[in-house]
Formats: C-alpha cells, structure tokens, sequence
C-alpha cells in the first residue's frame, strides 16, 4: 500500500503537499504567502492545513518561515508527483490531448488513480522519463534527485541555452510559449538583455523575440547548445 493510502489523506492534503515540492522546484523556496497564491486561498487556510500536515509528521513550518518536506512528506510528494507526470503524459501521447490543457486535467485526476493504474500508464507509455512540459518523472522506487537548471531570466546576451523545462500551471501562458517554438528541447540564443528589469531578446530557429523576464523565469535552462 502506497503511503499516500495508509495516510488517508484528502485532496485537498495532496494539493498542498504538491504546491510546497513544486514551489521548491520553481522558487527555491515555499512560504505561505506564495502557497496561498499557487492555491487561491487565504493565508489563514494555508496556516491551518500546515499545522494538520505538520501534526501528521509530513512538514516543517516555523512561523514567517518557509515550509519543508520532512523525509515522509518528500515520499508522499513524489507519490503525487509522478502520478500527476503520468497522467499529463498519458493524456498528451496516448489521447492527443494538447500540452496546454494535459496540466488542469490531471490536477482533477491525480488522486484519484492507483498505484497499479499508474503502473500500467508507465508499461505503456514504454516508461517515459520526461512529462509534455519537460519535467522529469519520479520512478516508483529508489532514488529521485529533480534536477536544478537555471531559469531563462538570468540568461546574459550570447548565451546559447537548451530548453530543458517550462512550468506547466498556466494554459495561457504555455500556448503563447508555443506560438515562439518555445518548448522542451529546443535551443536558444540570447541575442540581447535590457538593463533595468527590460525584457530579453532571444532567438528561436530564424525568429527573434522580446519576453519579459516574469516568462523567462517560468523557462528552465540549460547550457548546452
């Protein structure tokens, strides 16, 4: 049984303990305020549903701290988190679901499937490693690291960058990064970088593109290309 099963834990208990992995992944750090923002609800909310997570053993959170997974809530993030990347996957290349729409369909899904589901999702995907957005998926067992790249906000002009990641919550925002070939895999080049907080310049196939650095920090990157 998966700990996720024996902690009879609510949807609403996942969700949190999602948001606190993910803004880690993102931001570096997860602090009420920006768990009350990633989930609509008032800080007061949040502060209550991390002392219940906290009570169950699965966080850490110092008032005006941030919150952390302690050992068995990283188990049950990683639990959520590969079912979720599972899901996004299954639905883009088994369904054709677009990559814009794969993210809010499997935040409704994601608690509800089985380990064995999950399981037989992975067996016929042929075990992908990788999410439509780039993200890596969590095996079922032994070790998980999520790799730390850099984001395209700190890029400098001539830096040569493969796209290794994009966050996946908002649907408008994927589609417009699709609509510049922005996707995972895809090479580009900073050609230049306006001075007080201005956007970047960068170059994808033949095209050129200003975004403003709230986008560039949503792309993950790596040197590479």
């Amino acid at each position: 049984m998966s700990r996720r099963a024996e902690l009879k834990l609510s949807s609403s208990m996942e969700d949190y303990i999602r948001a606190v992995y993910d803004l880690h992944h993102e931001e570096g750090v997860a602090t009420t305020t920006a768990l009350a923002r990633r989930l609509g609800v008032a800080p007061a909310s949040v502060t209550g549903m991390l002392k219940r997570l906290s009570a169950l053993g699965l966080v850490e959170h110092e008032p005006y701290g941030g919150v952390e997974l302690t050992a068995p809530g990283e188990r049950v993030a990683l639990e959520i988190v590969r079912h979720h990347r599972l899901i996004e996957t299954y639905l883009a290349e088994a369904m054709g679901v677009s990559w814009d729409e794969v993210h809010q369909e499997a935040d409704r899904l994601e608690h509800h499937i089985s380990d064995a589901l999950g399981d037989r999702m992975a067996e016929i995907l042929g075990h992908p490693e990788r999410d439509p957005h780039g993200a890596p998926i969590p095996p079922k067992e032994g070790p998980f690291v999520q790799p730390r790249y850099r984001t395209l906000a700190t890029a400098a002009a001539g830096d040569r960058l493969v796209i290794r990641e994009v966050v996946d919550e908002d649907a408008e925002r994927l589609r417009y990064l699709d609509s510049l070939g922005m996707r995972p895999d895809v090479c580009v080049e900073v050609i230049a970088v306006a001075p007080f907080g201005g956007p970047i310049t960068v170059q994808v196939a033949e095209t050129t593109h200003a975004i403003g650095l709230e986008l560039a920090a949503t792309v993950f990157v790596e040197r590479e290309c």
